[in-house]
């Protein structure tokens, strides 16, 4: 098959960051409002970045606006220097081949074998035969399918399936992949898998990564950043320990509320010390900052029989995130939060207070 002719692109910028998005709106015909309104953001290069939000925030669509598959309202994109927004169709052609895109339904052709899907962009480039198989072997052997390369895609898991899309998504060595729901189609062991592939992926390559999800734990397991999208708008970023330790905005407090905190004491809780002897119920948050929960010291501030109610702590990029519950000892009146060093916890909320007995 001859080779294309394709146009020059404009010099790429070798500048951070790889991705400027400014005042992007987007809104569909017949539409009230906006599906995106004034987004901005920067994205490194190199960095896996998250985008988060509820069913109908906006997140497809931004994702989308990212290679022009929809063309945005307002505002400008500039990808690597380049402003997206004014390629020509045949410069936007060439300039996805720099793209990579991971859907959540796979896409796979059904009547073509493994290694025929993985070489069919390939194929449609123009690319040698000889070329386009040795390419394919070694993007399966990336993504661990080397023994897949002439099944069919009905013989495959949902996992399997994924992994032919993401060697597809690297067959012209992308700068830059796109992942919408890349994950919310498979099973939490699966989901694990493709997320370890995904950060080893940009480990070794130093690809850009953009993924959109509705699944904090997604964002939790694999991104650097993460931008939070509530009916079109950023209302909340940053860096993951960040966004996880002190979350601003009411909506990125209830995507990361736990399935329930657990009810504590109910029915005997009291905003106010209660006459005689009471313990008082504490919260205890690590947001990191710095603190941390030395459970000794924590114990001589507040008493030898101090009881842990309840732990969610865990490590985010290196920094010690969540929340303790306490009950102290039994002692009189109001409880002070100064009474706990900033070295023990980031915050010390009082929750209420309980009988001693």
């Amino acid at each position: 098959m001859a080779m294309l002719n394709w146009p020059t692109l404009p010099e790429p910028q070798p500048a951070d960051p790889h991705i400027q998005i400014e005042a992007l709106s987007k809104r569909y015909p017949g539409q009230p409002g906006d599906a995106l309104r004034e987004v901005t953001l920067e994205i490194e290069r190199g960095a896996i970045f998250g985008v988060i939000g509820r069913s109908g925030a906006g997140k497809s669509s931004l994702i989308r606006c990212l290679n022009r598959l929809e063309e945005p309202s307002a505002g400008r994109i500039t990808i690597n220097g380049v402003a997206i927004g004014e390629l020509t169709a045949r410069e936007l052609v060439q300039w996805r081949r720099g793209t990579g895109m991971i859907f959540q339904h796979f896409n796979l052709m059904s009547a073509k074998t493994v290694r025929e899907n993985v070489e069919l962009p390939m194929r449609v480039a123009g690319v040698s035969k000889a070329a386009r198989r040795q390419k394919a072997e070694e993007l399966l052997a990336l993504v661990g399918l080397s023994d897949k390369a002439e099944v069919y895609p009905a013989q495959l898991s949902g996992g399997q399936k994924q992994r032919v899309g993401i060697a597809r998504a690297l067959v012209h060595d992308p700068e830059l992949l796109l992942c919408d729901e890349a994950t919310s189609a498979l099973d939490p062991e699966t989901t694990r898998s493709v997320l370890a592939l995904l950060r080893d992926i940009n480990q070794r390559k130093g690809i850009t990564i953009v993924l959109i999800t509705h699944e904090m734990e997604v964002i939790h397991d694999l991104c650097h950043q993460v931008a939070v999208l509530d009916r079109g708008e950023i209302v909340e970023q940053g860096p993951v320990w960040q966004v996880y330790g002190d979350p601003q905005h009411a909506t990125t407090r209830q995507l990361l509320a736990p399935a329930g905190e657990t009810a504590v004491l109910p029915g005997k809780l009291s905003e106010r010390p209660l006459s005689g002897l009471c313990r008082t119920l504490l919260r205890l948050r690590y947001s990191g900052q710095g603190a941390t929960p030395q459970l000794a010291r924590l114990s001589a501030l507040l008493g030898e029989d101090l009881l842990l109610l309840e732990s969610a702590l865990e490590w985010i990029q290196g920094r010690q995130i969540g929340r303790l519950l306490l009950l102290t000892a039994a002692g009189r009146g109001a409880f002070r939060a100064e009474t706990i060093p900033a070295q023990l916890a980031d915050r010390v909320e009082v929750l209420g207070y309980v009988a001693a007995n």
